[in-house]
């Protein structure tokens, strides 16, 4: 199944300065996060951008599905912090990456190889599925780094693998393989890094066979099932955030 080693996402985003990549391969467009040194971080241009390409690839009749990855071995950190650290009363981009990835009439996979951790993985939940290599991991570190999830992370996660294994990924900040990830339906397929985008690819190709306007009524009614609930969950998620926060200031202010 393995392409040319060349053809990889590293060698396709080489000598591209852009921190957002837009690459179309065949009905598919790739939308890859490009900041190495940042390890993928979004800063709010990038979260702008991604909402943007995004409703473009929707209108696009000749494109049937977006893959989102990152370059450099990750995929993305999430938000950047050291852009704009959280702070009471902070306004956030919006639409946001998870909010613009729901609302995709077409499929959207999440095409994980290295670390996928806090708004990445709240991100790669957002998706229809996530392919994961074998040397991608997971983990949801937004306690450990003293911030509280502001895409989701609390739903999408309890969502996808059942409250108790969120509690665990949440409460201990731990990896866990790409193997445990499928074992617990964080992730559909486990494949090897040099097949990951080849993978990626034919399941594009088997999409686009389908009649479109057939296809976005699966993925508007999948996600409503899926996430039965899951929208006014994250309403009020959000405003807990924001009730935190308050208090956060508040008390420091003391």
């Amino acid at each position: 199944m393995a392409d040319d080693p060349a053809d990889s996402i590293d060698a396709l985003v080489a000598g591209r300065s852009e921190e957002l990549v837009v690459i179309d391969r065949g009905p598919a467009r790739l939308l890859v996060f490009n900041r190495a040194d940042k390890r993928n971080a979004m800063n709010s241009a990038m979260r702008r951008a991604y909402a943007a390409e995004l409703a473009r690839a929707d209108a696009d009749p000749a494109i049937h599905c977006v893959i989102v990855t990152g370059a450099h071995g990750f995929f993305t950190a999430g938000v950047d912090i050291k852009e704009r650290p959280p702070t009471p009363g902070m306004t956030m981009v919006r639409p946001h990456p998870v909010e613009a990835s729901r609302a995709a009439s077409k499929p959207v996979i999440a095409m994980i190889d290295g670390p996928c951790i806090t708004g990445g993985l709240e991100l790669a939940l957002s998706c229809s599925f996530v392919i994961g290599s074998d040397r991608s991991s997971y983990a949801d570190t937004h306690l450990k780094i003293g911030i509280l999830p502001g895409w989701g992370g609390t739903s999408l996660l309890a969502d996808a693998i059942g409250a108790r294994r969120a509690a665990q990924m949440q409460l201990t900040g731990e990896r866990i393989s790409a193997e445990t990830a499928c074992r617990w339906g964080l992730i559909s397929e486990v494949v090897p890094a040099a097949e990951v985008l080849p993978r990626c690819l034919q399941i594009a190709e088997a999409i686009a066979a389908l009649d479109p306007a057939k296809r976005a009524l699966y993925v508007a009614l999948n996600r409503r099932i899926s996430g039965l609930g899951l929208d006014e969950a994250l309403a009020i998620e959000l405003v807990e955030i924001d009730r935190m926060r308050g208090l956060a200031a508040s008390a420091q202010s003391e």
